[in-house]
């Protein structure tokens, strides 16, 4: 059987309002971008891994760590209102090749590796559905989530709420890590999205999961550097 062709994508835009430069600030000895293009090449079932930005600065520092950078990105595509899907699709539309699979890996995410992306792939390509992506379980249940009214009285987002007097007694609640995203190419051009019906998860422990937004994110990213 003809092995599927898989193209990671790393979007990774210059502009960063929450931490300005983060893509290329020094975490440890490497960029911020680094540890997940060394994530990507590091596995068996990429083909081909894409940086796609519109940073000059950027796209020097991804080529020195093996990625491709076919183009800069277009002006309009490196905005707050563009979303990662017009991003990616601008890559699949971009590239002279066809891919299968697409692999998108945030480069906000430095301690997902190698080994959560293939063993994400693997259920992927074991179970035949549209797409795998990761998750964290949550710190704070959804289940003991509230509205704040005008009148500052409160109302349960999950009615059942009542039925749990104990914290230890809630079910478990995953939240999306933004770590990786599989899907199948038709099924992302044909929609432009990343989850289904038929969609499963991945999931990554909390300090794999860490994602860096803002200041904050990035000082104890480095404080579990060394435990990493």
């Amino acid at each position: 059987m003809e092995k599927n062709r898989v193209l990671a994508i790393i979007p990774a835009r210059g502009g960063s309002k929450g931490l300005p430069g983060k893509n290329i600030r020094l975490l440890g000895d490497k960029p911020l971008i680094a540890w997940t293009i060394q994530a990507a090449l590091g596995t068996d079932c990429i083909t081909r891994t894409v940086v796609t930005t519109d940073c000059k600065e950027i796209a020097k520092v991804a080529k020195k760590f093996g990625a491709d950078v076919p183009f800069l990105r277009p002006e309009a595509l490196g905005t707050d209102s563009a979303t990662t899907a017009d991003v990616v699709y601008h890559v699949i539309n971009s590239i002279n090749e066809n891919f299968d699979i697409i692999i998108l890996l945030q480069p906000t995410s430095p301690y997902r590796n190698e080994y959560d992306i293939q063993n994400a792939f693997d259920i992927y390509s074991s179970k035949y559905v549209s797409s795998v992506v990761s998750v964290c379980e949550t710190d704070k249940s959804p289940y003991w989530c509230f509205w704040r009214n005008e009148d500052t009285s409160i109302t349960p987002i999950l009615s059942m709420v009542e039925q749990f007097s104990r914290r230890q007694g809630l079910p478990k609640a995953y939240s999306l890590n933004g770590a990786i995203y599989i899907v199948d190419n038709k099924k992302f051009i044909g929609s432009q999205k990343f989850i289904y019906d038929d969609s499963l998860s991945y999931v990554m422990d909390k300090k794999s999961s860490i994602d860096i937004d803002d200041l904050m994110d990035f000082k104890l990213a480095e404080l579990l550097l060394g435990e990493k």
